[in-house]
């Protein structure tokens, strides 16, 4: 991949295609559900129900994968309102196309997910299911994003990835050489993910990069949507909105403002979520902003 910036600064970028791995379940969404499948195959479940928003690449991902491994999948949708809006969804109605079962709850219901009481009447209501946590994280998908990183991948000064529930990283920071450092571009305000990294980092070799979020999950203006289009017009690698467009936003900035030392080797990992890109455009139409490509 050649850009004029990389060149001028003596940096090398690459990208790891993690979204390449599956066409439907993809980057680390195929990494955090590949021991949980396990796990409940192993264990004799034949239903998967887990969280999401109207746009989740999670959701895509658990319904995708249910699909294909014979589970039955429900998904608990933040937004009560999407009922009725399915068809109008691409995100939910390619869920509801691979048969996940929908239960729409307010704002308020969802921030109540990890409530023991919550979750007992939503076994009261489905019956035994293997519960997949908000964005897939906990130790098992952990394990599966420990193997994002391989031997021919240590050669690297610098690895970049996007940070939602901080399941990637935390697995990318474990396979990672001490001599490398790990930076997460969280695509959410706030530093509290640290927190949440080192429930599972075994390392200390990394940091997260707070100033990329543009406004918050989800967020994004006709900076971010130029800078998405013309990498994918250069390059013809695709960039999701969310996670990896801002992620990669950062790192070029930061080349940008020097600072990286000169002959600096940047891996950065492309974790997937494109799905996200056909609701996003339905977004920025209503909002005047430009498409994405």
């Amino acid at each position: 991949m050649k850009l004029s910036i990389l060149e001028e600064k003596s940096i090398q970028l690459f990208i790891k295609r993690d979204d390449l791995i599956h066409p439907h379940i993809s980057g680390n969404k195929y990494r955090k559900l590949k021991y949980n499948l396990i796990e409940a195959s192993n264990k004799g479940f034949t239903t998967l129900l887990t969280f999401g928003g109207a746009y989740s690449n999670h959701i895509a991902a658990v319904a995708a994968a249910g699909k294909e491994k014979g589970f039955k999948t429900i998904g608990i949708i933040r937004g009560e309102e999407l009922w009725n809006r399915i068809k109008e969804n691409p995100t939910l109605k390619f869920a509801k196309e691979c048969g996940m079962e929908f239960k729409f709850i307010s704002r308020g219901e969802y921030r109540k997910k990890t409530d023991k009481d919550f979750i007992e009447r939503l076994y009261c209501e489905f019956g035994n299911f293997y519960l997949v946590p908000e964005g897939g994280t906990n130790a098992l998908a952990v394990k599966g994003c420990e193997e994002i990183l391989t031997e021919n991948d240590f050669s690297f000064d610098v690895v970049g990835v996007a940070v939602g529930t901080g399941g990637t990283i935390s697995g990318i920071i474990n396979c990672s050489q001490l001599s490398q450092q790990v930076l997460g571009f969280p695509a959410l305000k706030g530093d509290f993910l640290n927190n949440e990294i080192v429930k599972f980092a075994s390392k200390r070799n990394w940091k997260l990069v707070c100033d990329y979020h543009f406004g918050g999950y989800a967020k994004i203006n006709e900076e971010l949507i130029t800078f998405i289009n013309d990498f994918k017009i250069k390059t013809h690698i695709p960039l999701d909105p969310v996670y990896t467009g801002k992620m990669l936003f950062g790192l070029m900035d930061m080349i940008k403002n020097d600072e990286f030392e000169k002959g600096t080797k940047i891996l950065a990992i492309h974790t997937g979520g494109l799905q996200g890109i056909k609701g996003m455009n339905l977004r920025n139409r209503k909002k005047g902003l430009s498409e994405l490509l």
